[in-house]
């Protein structure tokens, strides 16, 4: 067995053996509870690099290679504009798990690169853009992302503390501009100190965030690094907090709330108060 096979090799039965009950265990459970694999699917699992993603990839070839439910899988990489260290990184790591990626090339970058507002939303709109757009001429109905549990919970928490409004990240959700495309969050109830760990535990090194413009700001996302360090802090005095904040996002109270908002317009409880 060559070095590049056996830390495959490693790498893949660590996460059915040793992080079973961390990584694998939860990453069924996600696909099972919120049914986000059918039958006869052609899933395109987006790759961008990091360590989520990667794992996401390595996780879907594992399951399409023991599951009795056919579907089929493209592994799908936007380049919106990597440097060389960054793209060769991409490649020696899919090469290296044996992941078979369909690159293609974007000017996203170079468009956000001279955007001064609001650049991360503009990126964000295109990647998914261009991912569905390449998915549906590969023959998918469906688009796989590496969103965590850690990313739900970070969520919910900075759209209440900084935009006001109490809004989760579901599992899965139907394309409104691609019809007949899904995109569905497989690692939905993986912790990412898990992935970390996996990461550490086989040697595996990922490329970081890759985007021009924090490499320009760096405080262009620190909301997400304080919301990091908010939630790390509360877990200190309550190791649940992270729970907690998942299960309630499952058992929203409509009820209890002055308003809310539905299919895009806003209802007032006075609506049925009487």
């Amino acid at each position: 067995m060559t070095n590049e096979s056996s830390l495959r090799a490693k790498a893949e039965q660590s996460i059915t053996k040793k992080y079973r009950k961390k990584i694998w265990a939860p990453f069924i459970r996600a696909i099972k509870q919120y049914e986000l694999i059918q039958e006869g699917d052609r899933i395109a699992v987006c790759i961008s690099g990091g360590k989520d993603s990667m794992l996401l990839a390595v996780l879907m070839k594992m399951l399409k290679k023991y599951t009795e439910v056919p579907f089929e899988l493209k592994f799908i990489v936007m380049d919106p504009g990597y440097n060389e260290p960054n793209r060769k990184k991409i490649e020696s790591n899919a090469k290296l798990l044996e992941i078979p990626i369909d690159i293609f090339e974007t000017d996203i970058f170079e468009i956000t690169d001279k955007t001064e507002k609001y650049p991360c939303y503009l990126c964000a709109k295109m990647r998914r853009g261009h991912l569905y757009k390449r998915a549906k001429q590969l023959g998918c109905n469906k688009i796989a992302l590496g969103h965590h549990f850690s990313d739900v919970i970070e969520t919910t928490v900075m759209a209440m503390f900084y935009g006001s409004q109490l809004q989760g990240m579901i599992p899965k959700l139907h394309s409104l501009n691609y019809d007949g495309m899904e995109l569905i969050r497989p690692l939905y109830c993986v912790h990412e100190d898990d992935i970390i760990a996996w990461a550490r535990y086989n040697d595996l090194e990922f490329i970081n965030c890759a985007c021009r413009v924090t490499e320009k700001d760096s405080d262009i996302d620190s909301k997400r690094r304080e919301t990091k360090e908010l939630i790390r802090s509360l877990k200190k005095t309550n190791p649940n907090i992270e729970k907690s904040i998942f299960n309630s996002i499952h058992s929203v109270n409509i009820e209890t709330f002055p308003a809310f908002k539905k299919g895009g317009n806003l209802h007032s409880f006075l609506e049925s108060y009487e």
